[in-house]
């Protein structure tokens, strides 16, 4: 079984920063693409950015100038800087993740979330 937690959400003030990580743990192989998503109250789960394996990296054009993503493959971590921010960032940020596990010959990939952590951000 593979677990995602994230860690890092809180209280900040307009203007501040925060960075969000998000661990995985359990019996896995590797992990492929993982990602940042955030859902506010109300509105519908939107993806924040994505990085491969390989370090690429994409991000919404609602925060690209903001949020960066990275990871750092040795540790299984996935985060998420988000400077500048606004309080329409307020929601709960969740991670995924593409993860390859299994038993050879059937490897498999399965896709993976977080339990999230909130971000407020006060004006």
């Amino acid at each position: 079984q593979v677990q995602l937690v994230e860690s890092g959400g809180g209280l900040v003030q307009a203007g501040g920063s925060l960075r969000l990580s998000c661990v995985a743990s359990g019996s896995f192989f590797s992990i492929n693409v993982m990602g940042w998503y955030r859902q506010a109250p109300g509105k519908q789960r939107e993806l924040l950015a994505t990085i491969t394996s390989g370090g690429s990296t994409n991000h919404a054009d609602s925060v690209k100038d903001r949020f960066t993503i990275s990871r750092d493959n040795a540790k299984n971590t996935v985060y998420l800087q988000m400077n500048s921010l606004k309080p329409e960032d307020t929601a709960v940020y969740y991670c995924n993740a593409d993860v390859v596990s299994g038993t050879y010959p059937r490897i498999y990939a399965q896709n993976y979330w977080g339990q999230g952590t909130q971000v407020t951000v006060s004006s």
